[in-house]
């Protein structure tokens, strides 16, 4: 914080106890003026905006946001896909979107013009940002064409088969002698297990 009025007073002023405590006074209101024009300034471009204008973009554009699972770098990023997703798209910019949206070599997109099968390789775990992919995916795909998801599996599944079977005993007659409550509707054997 440095004299922001006194260096443009003659040097008689700066003697003065009044006018140094003014000049401090001021100095701090003008140095809250810089940091909110500042941070104005910032607020007109998605990447450098603060948390009011990220929630004021979202509203504006219908978005719900949940800041208790998704970070201010995502919003970020998801109004940026948002406003880029505009015609017309090739599958360059699908996947140039989707690499935005998920992260960089983290989706694979290709499509089967004989067959119209757009098909998307993609292993995420984050919700908001698998449901911001599929919106992304939704707004390009040309509705000719039928989207697949693909999840890579890694790991080897191993598979066990049972049957078992139980008893079911109905409690109740509709000629008026079962009474309400007595017993319930149905009563379930014990369960014997057949493979």
């Amino acid at each position: 914080m440095t004299d922001r009025i006194l260096k443009h007073l003659p040097e008689f002023y700066r003697q003065i106890d009044d006018f140094r405590e003014l000049d401090h006074t001021e100095t701090v209101e003008l140095d809250l003026l810089q940091g909110a024009v500042d941070q104005l300034f910032d607020d007109q471009f998605v990447m450098t905006a603060g948390l009011q204008a990220i929630k004021r973009r979202e509203l504006m554009l219908g978005i719900q946001s949940d800041p208790a699972i998704e970070t201010l770098s995502f919003r970020r990023r998801r109004l940026l896909n948002r406003y880029q997703t505009r015609p017309p798209f090739t599958i360059r910019y699908l996947q140039q979107q989707l690499d935005l949206v998920v992260g960089q070599g983290l989706t694979i997109v290709e499509v089967d013009p004989q067959a119209f099968i757009l098909t998307v390789t993609t292993d995420i775990e984050n919700a908001s940002v698998f449901r911001e992919a599929l919106r992304t995916i939704d707004t390009v795909k040309p509705a000719n064409l039928v989207y697949q998801q693909q999840t890579p599996l890694q790991l080897e599944l191993e598979l066990e088969e049972s049957i078992s079977r139980k008893q079911m005993n109905w409690n109740y007659k509709l000629n008026g002698s079962w009474q309400l409550g007595s017993k319930p509707f149905m009563t379930l054997g014990t369960e014997v297990v057949v493979k």
